[in-house]
């Protein structure tokens, strides 16, 4: 099979794309594949580092106030399918994927354009802008959520397959969460809560647990707390300021970056995080309850789309972004962690979002676009 992956700009849209390259390559070793994305994203790191070639075109979202920059840069979208047309015919692909961002405008005009077979993959709950312009044009479009199904009525076919992740859920012998804890300089006295906020890190989410560290609020439960790397040693300056050193906090333990998260998954009870369609698929496979925070400047609120889908269930508590602060997180938190009996009964419904054997059910589908 001979593959073109559009994907750029976030995780959220790029580890999608390489999970499903690596599935194809898994079933058909001798498939070729190339991704498209731009020379600025995250995709010019992780695709080559995948194994991956990337083909660049320049290639911008689009925004809804009026200014100069955003015209000139409809223009370079535009402007750019005549690239992603001469990738399309040098490499002459049995079907084009994306996974949404703004990648998708130039490369998926070209592909339809040419008749190419075409997939799309939508993993969050309220369909991007791509997705919805080309829904009707693709072949398939594939989605993480059934919600996100109700929203794609003018597509040609939906089928709900879930969105890939690396993650799976582990069980921790006692001697290795032993360690684990010991590692951490924590108790397993007191209930343990991971929080990240992507590999950047997350402001709001920080400045917050800053607050609750300053007002000695954290006595009841202990967090795990990946600040992000950039992050890191500006939030270890302003603790300083508190006479708090970043490496001896009580009942705290911050990390830049978490490497191991399939294990701090099994280890913690809760979760503090943003809402990217990510990070809901990993706590649904891994059972955990959590506390979102979407991210308020993600196009059509679609964190927080994602984050009302798992509340409804019950598997999480939401604070909007511009709500969040030190004492709300810090009352919501107090709350939460004294009940472990509703912590584990949030972990079950949360896991009600999982959908198994997902990257079969997208191979299946894809292969299905190209015989046919």
């Amino acid at each position: 099979m001979k593959v073109i992956i559009s994907a750029a700009g976030t995780g959220g849209h790029i580890n999608p794309g390489i999970a499903i390259a690596n599935k194809i390559k898994k079933e058909e070793p001798n498939s070729k594949i190339i991704f498209i994305g731009t020379d600025r994203g995250l995709e010019t790191d992780l695709v080559p580092r995948a194994g991956y070639e990337l083909k660049t075109l320049e290639a911008y979202g689009l925004k809804k106030e009026i200014s100069i920059k955003n015209a000139k840069n409809i223009i370079k979208t535009i402007a750019s399918t005549s690239k992603a047309k001469k990738y399309i015919k040098e490499f002459n692909p049995d079907v084009v994927i994306g996974t949404g961002g703004y990648i998708c405008g130039p490369v998926f005009a070209a592909a339809t354009a040419n008749k190419i077979p075409a997939v799309l993959h939508e993993s969050n709950a309220f369909p991007g802008k791509a997705v919805k312009m080309f829904a009707k044009k693709v072949d398939k479009v594939l989605v993480g959520f059934e919600a996100a199904k109700e929203r794609l009525t003018m597509a040609k076919k939906v089928v709900v397959t879930g969105t890939p992740t690396k993650v799976s859920k582990i069980d921790l012998s006692e001697q290795r969460k032993k360690e684990l804890i010991n590692k951490l300089r924590l108790t397993e006295k007191l209930p343990i809560v991971l929080v990240f906020g992507g590999s950047q890190g997350a402001k709001a989410i920080n400045d917050a647990i800053i607050g609750m560290l300053k007002n000695n609020k954290i006595k009841d439960y202990q967090l795990v707390w990946a600040t992000g790397q950039k992050q890191y040693d500006i939030i270890a300056e302003e603790l300083k300021k508190e006479n708090l050193d970043i490496n001896n906090l009580e009942n705290c333990k911050v990390l830049p970056y978490i490497y191991n998260m399939e294990e701090m998954y099994a280890l913690s009870d809760l979760v503090i995080a943003r809402s990217g369609a990510m990070t809901i698929t990993e706590l649904a496979i891994t059972c955990k309850p959590a506390i979102f925070i979407p991210l308020p400047s993600v196009g059509a609120n679609r964190q927080e789309d994602n984050a009302r889908v798992a509340e409804k269930l019950g598997g999480a508590e939401v604070i909007l972004n511009s709500e969040l602060d030190s004492e709300k997180l810090s009352n919501m938190l107090n709350n939460l962690t004294k009940d472990t009996n509703l912590l584990k009964q949030m972990g079950q419904k949360m896991n009600l979002l999982e959908i198994k054997n997902v990257e079969d059910k997208i191979y299946k589908e894809i292969c299905d676009v190209v015989k046919r």
